[in-house]
Formats: structure tokens, sequence, C-alpha cells
């Protein structure tokens, strides 16, 4: 193969390298920077000493120090992040009593482990945080650029032998609100309705002046979205339409994209809770959840869109890691201040034989959840 073969198949731009390499490692390390360095900010405005702040787990790739002393590096494996805290024995943020004996009485002054259980909460919770401001940041530049388009929550068609249509759903009616939340657009009613599949909805629709109540409950059907994954979602069968929806592009100023970015953002996190709590009853297909292998190609995808995608796919995997690290499982953020939530109520620190029992049975489930991305990742789905 000649050199003018060799190369577009290496750094061309369907290559694996830049079509999918690159913009898996930019998705991923923007996330993972803004969630460590929410961790970071907060830790030192709370007079914490940093060690090290690391993008990437492993051997160090290469870094610096600072004039505090913090190392900054880029490690190997390029899967996640850590700020290491004065006193800490791993990138956990576990203590270590042999370490702590070994200080220096100034070095025991900005241990992470010697400070009031409200510095060392605000720390942990800064990371998730950050991780949902950078989604907060990413939409309210996208709606102020480029607005949003909706549509009215209007009937134009009931698929036949739907649930819609079973429910007595007719043409021209207007949704008011879906399960006691009211809407105003028809993307209102496809986000309170796609990730509800077998829940029986109230839905409170306009008809010739006047509010009737219809149940339905949405259908599972395989979708195709805008980056090519397959997604089961929940349908009612019913279908807007132009000459009743009415769509258009809204635009908003910058204080109003902000609001709506937030409002947006934590639509999102109650949707991804609504997802979590269905997928561990077994009511939610478990090819909806994938690792790093699923977030290359979605960012491949995304790149080929164009940046704003990839952008916007940033915000999305943002919300995700922001929301997994609260949940409440040592040694995740969550289980941190699970702990520090039952120190502040009796008043002392957990023992350190309780703490290392949910230790090791956290990081079995959390090791365990990371298997399973990983398997439906390569065979699974």
């Amino acid at each position: 193969m000649i050199l003018s073969e060799i190369l577009p198949a290496i750094f061309g731009t369907n290559s694996l390298l830049v079509g999918t390499i690159i913009p898996f490692l930019f998705v991923l390390t923007v996330v993972v920077f803004v969630h460590e360095m929410g961790h970071y900010l907060v830790g030192r405005w709370c007079g914490i000493g940093v060690k090290a702040f690391s993008i990437g787990f492993g051997p160090e790739l290469f870094g610096f120090n600072d004039r505090h002393g913090t190392r900054w590096k880029l490690s190997a494996i390029p899967l996640g992040g850590y700020v290491k805290f004065v006193g800490d024995m791993n990138v956990t943020s576990t203590p270590d009593a042999e370490e702590t004996e070994k200080l220096s009485e100034e070095e025991r002054k900005v241990a992470f482990h010697t400070q009031p259980v409200w510095k060392r909460a605000a720390t942990v919770f800064a990371g998730p945080m950050f991780n949902f401001l950078l989604t907060i940041a990413v939409f309210t530049v996208m709606f102020s650029m480029y607005g949003r388009f909706v549509s009215e929550p209007m009937v134009a068609e009931v698929r036949a032998g739907s649930p819609a249509a079973v429910a007595g759903f007719r043409p021209g009616d207007r949704f008011v609100s879906v399960d006691g939340e009211r809407v105003e657009t028809f993307s209102d009613v496809q986000r309170l309705v796609s990730g509800r599949a077998g829940d029986t909805l109230v839905f409170v629709m306009l008809r010739d002046g006047q509010d009737i109540t219809l149940t339905a409950a949405p259908e599972p059907t395989e979708q195709t979205d805008a980056l090519g994954n397959k997604v089961k979602v929940g349908v009612i069968g019913v279908i807007n339409d132009e000459q009743l929806g009415h769509p258009r592009i809204v635009h908003y100023s910058p204080p109003a994209a902000f609001a709506e970015a937030v409002q947006e953002t934590g639509s999102i996190i109650g949707r991804t809770g609504e997802f979590f709590q269905r997928f561990v009853v077994g009511r939610e297909d478990k090819c909806q959840l994938g690792g790093p292998v699923k977030i290359a190609d979605m960012a491949g995808r995304a790149a080929k869109l164009g940046f704003e995608w990839l952008v916007q796919l940033v915000a999305l995997l943002s919300v995700g890691i922001g929301f997994l690290n609260l949940l409440p499982i040592p040694p995740l953020d969550g289980g941190h201040l699970l702990f520090y939530g039952v120190e502040a109520v009796i008043r002392r620190p957990v023992s350190e034989r309780t703490m290392e029992i949910f230790y090791r049975i956290g990081m079995m489930v959390v090791l365990g959840f990371m298997g399973f991305v990983f398997w439906n990742d390569l065979f699974g789905c």
C-alpha cells in the first residue's frame, strides 16, 4: 500500500482515529475534566490540600507541579479521572490512617478528612454539580444561537389500533396535561410519554372548548434516533402535523435561554431517574445501557453530523455522569455523601470497619455494572 493510501486510512475523516477515537476522547475528557474541576475548585475554596489532579487512570503520560504542590497529569487509561486530596489513601478519597499519622501539623490542617463534614460534603457534591452546570451552559448557548423547534400539542391523526385509539383520542384534540404535568408543546408530550411504556397515564385533553380526561398506556416501539441508535420508546399512537401543529423555531434571549436550559437539564435528570427505577425492576431494555464502546460510536456519529452535535453529546453525557455519581453507592460521590449525612446525624464519623464493608460491597456493585455495560457493548446487543 502506497503512502497516499495509508495516510487517509489513518488520518482521514472516516478513519478510526479521526472519525471515532478523537471525538470520543474529546467528549470524555471534557466531561471528566469539568467533574474533577468541581471537586478541585470547591476543595481549594474550603482550604483542602490537593496532591494530584489526573485526567485518566494508570501510569502518568506527562504532567507538571503547580506552585501549591499539586501534580497535574494526563494518565494512560482515558476512562475517568480523579482528584487526590491530602490524607487520601487512594483516588476514591478513602482515608488512610497510617498516612494520616505521618502528616505534619501543617498538612493535618489541610487534609481532607480533618475538615468539617459540610466542607467534605460540598467538595464531593461539587463534581456532579459541575456536570449539571456544564449541561446548562451548553444548552444555554445552543438555545441562544439556534433557538428551539416547537409545535402545538395537537392531535392531527390517531393510528388505528393504538393505545390512543382505544382510549378515545380524536383528531383536533389538544393536550393540556400528561399525568398531572401541564404541556405547552408536542415535544413536552413526547418527553412525558416516551419513558413510560406500559404505565397507565392520565391525559387531560381540550376538545370542543372543554377539558376531558382520557387514560392510555404507551406501548414500547423501536425507533432510530438522530445518531442512528436503536432505542425503545413509549408511544400512544398520535401524530402531529404542520397544519395543526404550526411548527416553528422559537428564539430566546440569553436569560430566557438560561431558564429554558435549567428546565431542560432538570427534565433530563428526572427522566434518567425514572429510567433507572424502571431498569432495576426489569421494565427497561438492557440494551439501552452502553459503555465506552457505545459512547465512542455515538461520538463518531455526532462528529460526522457537526461540532454542535458533538457538543450536545457532551451535555447529555455530562448529565448522565453527574447522575450516576450521585447514586448512594460507595465509592461513588453519592456513597461519600451518604456517609457524611450519617455523620452529621450521629455527630461522629462512621466507623472504619463499617465504611470498609460498604466500600467493598459498593465496589463490587460498580465493577459489576461496568462489566455489564462492557458486555452490552461487545456481545449483548
